[in-house]
């Protein structure tokens, strides 16, 4: 693992909690791989939310692009 892009990744979705947070939800950071995929546990009301995929794609995946050197792609884990 990469800890200094597992830092920038972390702090990035620091700053994007507060949208998942207002809606009952949250996640768990689990793992950001050396090729850049960052593995995500979706929590709360997330969980079963069926617009989870959007919120992964659309949310977190762009925060990441634009704040992360590296970064390439969200993958939830279950």
């Amino acid at each position: 693992m990469n800890s200094e892009m597992y830092a920038e990744v972390d702090t990035a979705l620091k700053k994007f909690r507060p949208f998942l947070v207002r809606d009952g939800g949250d996640y768990e950071l689990v793992e950001v791989t050396p090729d850049g995929i960052v593995k995500i546990r979706l929590l709360g009301a997330c969980e079963t939310c069926p617009s989870s995929d959007m919120t992964l794609k659309m949310g977190i995946e762009l925060t990441l692009a634009e704040k992360v050197m590296g970064f390439k792609e969200v993958v939830q884990v279950f």
